[in-house]
């Protein structure tokens, strides 16, 4: 029996439950919300942390231009089975927010499902902003999600379990830490395999978020250089959050006209 314990890995029996959990193509409004805001994009656009190509991949079926990276090495290998699946060439690679570099620049940068709350630090998250700016465009678009700040509030803890042919996978969410004044959330995920009734393998992974306020997130896109903010809630079924537990998405724009 193996363990391991990192925080935010999305190891092997992590990116195995979220492909168990979040196929190729599952919706939860943001499919249908990037395609419609994405519809005129005739240049690349780039998913950081795009995992197992939940919405990469639908995106591409679109006729879009889809690039994609992210930092764990099993989820890249799901993405890429799922796109030669579907004859797709295979747009993602293993790189992080913090030092992914292209050759091109992108017309849209998406970060979809809050993922960017994945950075914990406030100051690396300001500064990945500027990298996303600089990868854009004249004209360029960045269109983030995040949930609110009553998450934090949310209560701890809960069980859950797939099966995979003979095999059963279970996750146990436990709270660790929640620190109103950094506004994160700390959650220990214990992950186990279990087959013929034993159990096989065991990871302990620790997930650490941050959560933003809108006027907070809004200020933090004009000082990376973004202008022409728009904020939409629960992907476009709302003109602005209001209430507890819906997602927020910022659009932002990069000045100047867009390259043809």
């Amino acid at each position: 029996m193996t363990v391991a314990t990192i925080e935010n890995r999305y190891g092997s029996l992590a990116s195995r439950v979220y492909h168990l959990d979040k196929p190729i193509g599952r919706s939860f409004g943001d499919i249908e919300f990037y395609r419609e805001r994405l519809g005129n994009c005739r240049e690349p656009v780039l998913e950081p942390a795009a995992g197992n190509g939940r919405l990469l991949i639908p995106l591409l079926e679109s006729g879009l231009n889809m690039f994609g990276f992210d930092a764990s090495p099993e989820m890249v290998a799901f993405c890429e089975e799922e796109c030669t699946r579907r004859g797709f060439p295979t747009p993602v690679d293993i790189q992080t927010f913090e030092a992914f570099s292209y050759e091109h620049r992108f017309e849209a940068i998406i970060l979809p499902a809050g993922s960017f709350q994945l950075i914990v630090d406030p100051a690396i998250a300001l500064r990945v902003l500027d990298r996303f700016r600089e990868a854009l465009l004249p004209g360029g678009r960045l269109i983030i999600d995040l949930d609110l700040l009553a998450c934090l509030a949310d209560a701890p803890g809960r069980a859950r379990h797939w099966h995979d042919g003979q095999d059963i996978l279970t996750l146990q969410e436990g709270s660790v830490e929640r620190n109103f004044m950094r506004q994160t959330m700390l959650s220990q995920l214990r992950y186990e395999l279990w087959r013929e009734g034993k159990l096989v393998s065991t990871e302990m992974e620790l997930f650490h978020l941050r959560l933003w306020g809108l006027t907070e997130f809004e200020l933090a896109l004009r000082i990376a250089g973004f202008s022409s903010i728009a904020i939409f809630g629960d992907y476009g079924r709302v003109a602005r959050p209001e209430e507890a537990g819906q997602t927020i998405t910022f659009e932002a724009r990069v000045g100047g006209e867009l390259r043809k």
